[in-house]
């Protein structure tokens, strides 16, 4: 883990948390690719059972978010972004791995995901062991109008 990094969760809509995920995401998601979420879709998100968010910061600093939401014994990581100015120090992997501690912990057996197709973040999620699922042609639309493909990936946590 990067030297100072610290994880802060949080299983609520606490308002600097929100912010701080914001800042992360309008930083890391390319508006090309029209993925970023809107303030109220995140504070949305968070008043649903099961959902977490947590933060990577080094001296308060925000620097990558990972969000994850679950029902019973499944789970979906819906976002994961690490600001690019720190991107390949192990953030994205380190906030990662601590999702799928914390779904372990909570009696989860399995992860889900989806992506771009053309998002290098795929490298990571086979690296950690995600299997690759099926593909969606056309799935996400640019602000373009471009259509790119998603992935869909899942992860068996009993193995």
């Amino acid at each position: 883990m990067m030297s100072g990094l610290q994880l802060d969760l949080y299983e609520d809509g606490e308002r600097n948390a929100l912010a701080d995920a914001m800042t992360v995401m309008v930083e890391a998601f390319d508006p090309a690719f029209g993925e970023a979420w809107t303030p109220g879709q995140l504070a949305g998100i968070m008043t649903m059972p099961g959902t977490w968010l947590t933060l990577a910061r080094v001296d308060a600093m925000p620097l990558g978010f990972a969000l994850v939401r679950s029902v019973l014994d499944e789970c979906e990581l819906l976002l994961l972004a690490v600001a690019p100015p720190w991107r390949g120090r192990g953030i994205g992997e380190t906030l990662l791995r601590d999702c799928l501690t914390m779904a372990r912990r909570r009696n989860i057996v399995s992860m889900n995901l989806e992506v771009r197709a053309c998002n290098s973040a795929v490298h990571l999620y086979e690296k950690i062991g995600f299997e690759y699922v099926h593909r969606r042609p056309g799935y996400y639309r640019g602000k373009d109008g471009k259509l790119f493909d998603a992935l869909s990936f899942r992860i068996d946590m009993r193995a």
